[in-house]
């Protein structure tokens, strides 16, 4: 059974991997993340076959994706962080101090409550939101605008209401950050740091 399948981008040359996570799904679907990962989400059962002809129908889509997510990490804003390795003890405490305190503040003020506040050096996200209420923070917020910094830490918390991105949750998110929207479209100016 392929875990992976690569494509040849005519126009530039280059090789795309797909990679293929096979499970007890019933539909095919394809995602393009933000570091140009393309994963393949299909049923357990799916024949190479049928897979192969899936990825060859999806082909132009895929490479259409592939190349907006790249040329969109172009346009954006690479932060300059000093790597995780480079930091003392004293810079990461104080990292962990400042987000922490964000989020004990957004805590009161929205009235939620977390378990784990981490501090991660995460390589696609910004932040997350356990279904067991714990909340994890990449550290090169620090380093952004605090009002970006903000928007994250009540983009985690309104999860402790809603697990989700449903209409209630962005009621939840703009009952404590009205102008998140914009906020949101600022923070995808930045590129996380490798």
């Amino acid at each position: 059974m392929l875990t992976e399948i690569i494509l040849n981008d005519k126009v530039t040359n280059e090789n795309i991997r797909v990679q293929v996570i096979r499970s007890g799904r019933k539909s095919l679907g394809l995602e393009v993340r933000p570091d140009g990962t393309v994963l393949a989400r299909i049923p357990a059962r799916l024949s190479d076959r049928e897979l192969k002809a899936f990825i060859e129908q999806q082909q132009d889509w895929i490479l259409k994706k592939v190349d907006q997510v790249k040329k969109r990490a172009d346009a954006r804003t690479k932060i300059k962080v000093p790597s995780v390795d480079a930091l003392s003890d004293a810079e990461i405490q104080k990292i962990k101090d400042k987000i922490a305190d964000r989020v004990k503040y957004y805590c009161a003020v929205m009235q939620v409550t977390v378990g784990r506040i981490t501090i991660r050096n995460q390589k696609t996200r910004w932040g997350s939101c356990s279904s067991a209420g714990n909340v994890n923070f990449n550290y090169q917020l620090y380093y952004l605008p605090d009002e970006l910094l903000d928007y994250v830490v009540v983009h985690e918390l309104a999860h402790r209401r809603h697990m989700n991105h449903s209409k209630e949750f962005w009621s939840e998110v703009a009952r404590y950050c009205p102008d998140y929207r914009a906020r949101r479209k600022q923070l995808k100016e930045y590129q996380l740091a490798n």
